[in-house]
């Protein structure tokens, strides 16, 4: 089954409120939000992160609004390790079946925690995110994100 298709599953099965959009393939956040008549920072970029110290070796999938930069030493710290750093693309397509920048702010894969940084929710009432396709996107309500996902929280943006 593909990630759009797992993604398709679990958002009717939970009831959630979304819209699924297609569009032309492009790979930048101010491009695709533009098509989908979003604002940028309603983007949820999922990042695929490996972390490593203190005796841990996790992957994460850290989810910030996609106007923001992550701060790979908070992805790091909030999963109790001490430094963190971008997946390969061979880990990235093992570990969602995505290429970079379709990939969205959800796991179907064990190894893969999700770490979701708050603002992304707090700041809007629906988020937007490539669905496991660059030709195709997903305008979710926030609260059903939340609501679904029972993701970790944390701060994990580099600072301004």
């Amino acid at each position: 089954m593909s990630t759009f298709d797992k993604l398709m599953t679990l958002l009717e099965s939970r009831q959630a409120r979304y819209q699924v959009m297609e569009h032309q393939a492009t790979g930048k956040c101010e491009e695709v939000a533009a098509i989908r008549g979003t604002a940028v920072g309603q983007g949820a970029k999922a990042l695929v992160c490996h972390v490593k110290g203190n005796g841990l070796k996790q992957y994460v999938l850290a989810v910030l609004p996609a106007d923001q930069q992550a701060d790979l030493s908070k992805v790091a710290k909030a999963v109790g390790g001490l430094r963190a750093s971008l997946a390969s693309p061979a880990e990235v397509d093992r570990l969602t079946g995505c290429v970079f920048g379709a990939i969205p702010p959800f796991s179907f894969h064990d190894e893969l925690k999700v770490v979701v940084d708050p603002t992304l929710c707090e700041r809007n009432r629906e988020i937007a995110f490539n669905a496991g396709l660059l030709e195709k996107s997903i305008v979710l309500n926030a609260e059903d994100y939340l609501r679904i996902g029972g993701f970790a929280h944390a701060d994990i943006l580099k600072a301004a």
